[in-house]
This record gives C-alpha cells, structure tokens and sequence, in this order.
C-alpha cells in the first residue's frame, strides 16, 4: 500500500525544530542511527513531512532519497498527520467480506479524505489496516482507542457525529 504525502502545509514550530536539531546533533557522526532520528523526528511532529525528512537528510549527511526511502518501507512511519480522532478500519479477510470497503467509502465520502489523509481542521484522519484480531466482530472500525463492532456504513455517519 502506498503512502500518501500530506497536502496539508506543514505547521512545525520553533520549538519542535530545536528538538529536531539536537537529536541530530547528538547522532550525525553514526549512520547507523538514522532510524532512532527518523523515530525521534516522528515523536516530535506526529509524522515526517517533507521539510523534516531534509533537515533530517541535512544534518545527517545522508541521501533525502534514503529518508524518503526508509520513511515509505517501515509501516511506524507516517508521512501525513494524524487527526485528533484517528478513524481505522480493518480490511483483513474477515471484515473485508463482512462490508469493511464499504465502512472506508462512506468515511471517505463524508469526511472529503481519502485513506491515509488527514482533514484540514485536523479532526479526523483515516487509515486502513490489517487484521486487529477482532475478527468476531467483523468489520471492524477504531477511533483512537474505542471499538466499532459489526456495523455497516449506514452506522458511519452517527459515529462520526460522537466526535464533533
């Protein structure tokens, strides 16, 4: 699955670059450490946009091409924001034939996102996954840390309302 770059400007602050630049600072000599920078970066912004893969790519003395590169292999990675309310739906075997592509179209149409994109105002953001071993429920939806079960893309827009 490809990742989607954000198209949301990017919003980093002062504070989270002086981060950024001591994390690198304390590492720039050890190639090898340029996951833990990719990792550290990820904590400070929520996600690797473009201009923090350069600084991260500048202060390391590494390829943008290998940040980008790394950043698109590992799942941990995002290279767009998450929402205030991370919408996951589950496309493993079990909630895909029970509906599950169905509960992703109609988040999408009622969101204006597509999968892996977050909405301007920073709310909602959507991704799918793989099997979250709740196949008994089947489909399953998440939003952050609470549990859709056995619902249908008609339930989407009530659920959604909860967040608002």
């Amino acid at each position: 699955m490809l990742k989607k770059i954000s198209k949301l400007p990017f919003k980093g602050t002062p504070e989270q670059e002086a981060k950024l630049k001591a994390v690198i600072a304390e590492n720039c000599n050890d190639k090898s450490q340029l996951m833990h920078v990719m990792q550290e970066a990820q904590e400070i912004y929520g996600y690797l946009p473009f201009e923090v893969q350069a600084m991260i790519a500048e202060g390391m003395n590494v390829p943008i091409e290998k940040i980008y590169g790394v950043s698109t292999f590992y799942a941990q990675f995002a290279l767009s924001p998450k929402g205030k309310y991370n919408i996951s739906v589950c496309l493993g075997t079990a909630c895909y034939v029970k509906g599950a592509q169905e509960l992703v179209d109609k988040i999408e149409e009622i969101l204006q996102i597509s999968s892996g994109e977050c909405t301007e105002d920073g709310k909602f953001s959507i991704e799918a996954c793989r099997c979250i071993g709740a196949c008994g429920l089947a489909p399953v939806m998440t939003i952050n840390d609470d549990v859709y079960g056995t619902i249908t893309a008609d339930d989407v827009e009530g659920i959604l309302a909860k967040y608002n």
